[in-house]
């Protein structure tokens, strides 16, 4: 699933591409992924200019003259590319957006599980999954006053805590598993376990991973690609995750993989004590 690296590097290509476009018409060939008549879809959309891209969490807000939001969420492999008018969709072409300027806009969805939904602005706080969505991982947003607070209520283990977006939004599987092993804490450790201390290193771990993997556009595992087509770079920085069985790269001892939560976990015996 694109985690908030992957959707930030998507959304500024959707910036470049498609950006005070207007949306002539619509067509959808997957009505669920909408969630409602593809011919009300289409009349909600049509002649709105996409004024502005924003991001919360993973969630695409795709902004939209006369006070509408479009709120997109990728899932296991959506994404978004332009094509010149006419082109002919392909199989997982879920949706088309015909826009001004000759481009169309499609979302390709293999595996059909992204969804859009379509709200006035003043609901999108609103929608199931933002309305409990917790604080960007930003230095201005995320204080480790508000790691404190939040984790000292939860004894539950620090990754699934970590993935539940209610805590910090953005975070999955391949940075949990990065930030934890840079922080040197146990993917089992509780949460309320945590000192000031170990909470200051992981907030800064978080709030650094997640800017290094916007920089280089993202990761690419499976099959990933930013608005232009292109594979995230990030995959080649990586320091724990699917690297089971080789050497941690502080102390050499070969990296294990468990389930926890699961999800396959990365993690060093060595480094990664459960204290």
């Amino acid at each position: 699933m694109p985690e908030l690296p992957e959707v930030e590097t998507v959304r500024r290509g959707l910036m470049r591409l498609v950006a005070k476009r207007r949306i002539i018409s619509t067509e959808v060939r997957w009505e669920k992924t909408v969630g409602m008549d593809p011919a009300a879809f289409d009349a909600e959309l049509a002649n709105r200019v996409i004024e502005q891209i924003d991001r919360r969490g993973k969630y695409l807000l795709f902004r939209l003259s006369g006070g509408l939001t479009m709120v997109s969420h990728l899932r296991m492999e959506g994404s978004y590319y332009t094509v010149p008018a006419g082109t002919e969709p392909g199989k997982h072409d879920l949706v088309t957006f015909h826009l001004d300027g000759d481009v169309d806009l499609f979302y390709r969805d293999t595996r059909k599980f992204g969804r859009m939904k379509v709200v006035r602005d003043e609901a999108v706080m609103t929608v199931a999954g933002l309305a409990t969505i917790g604080p960007e991982p930003t230095a201005d947003a995320l204080s480790l006053d508000y790691m404190v607070n939040e984790f000292k209520r939860s004894k539950m283990h620090i990754k699934p805590f970590l993935l539940n977006q209610s805590h910090i939004a953005g975070l999955g599987n391949i940075y949990v598993d990065e930030t934890l092993w840079q922080s040197k804490i146990h993917p089992l450790q509780p949460a309320n376990s945590l000192t000031t201390t170990k909470l200051t290193e992981l907030r800064t771990n978080i709030i650094n991973e997640m800017q290094r993997a916007i920089e280089h556009h993202g990761t690419t595992v499976h099959s990933f690609t930013t608005a232009f087509g292109e594979a995230g770079e990030f995959q080649n920085e990586l320091q724990v995750y699917g690297r089971q069985g080789q050497p941690c790269m502080r102390c050499g001892t070969p990296l294990e993989k468990t389930k926890v939560a699961q999800r396959g976990t990365t993690y060093c015996p060595h480094c990664q004590v459960l204290q």
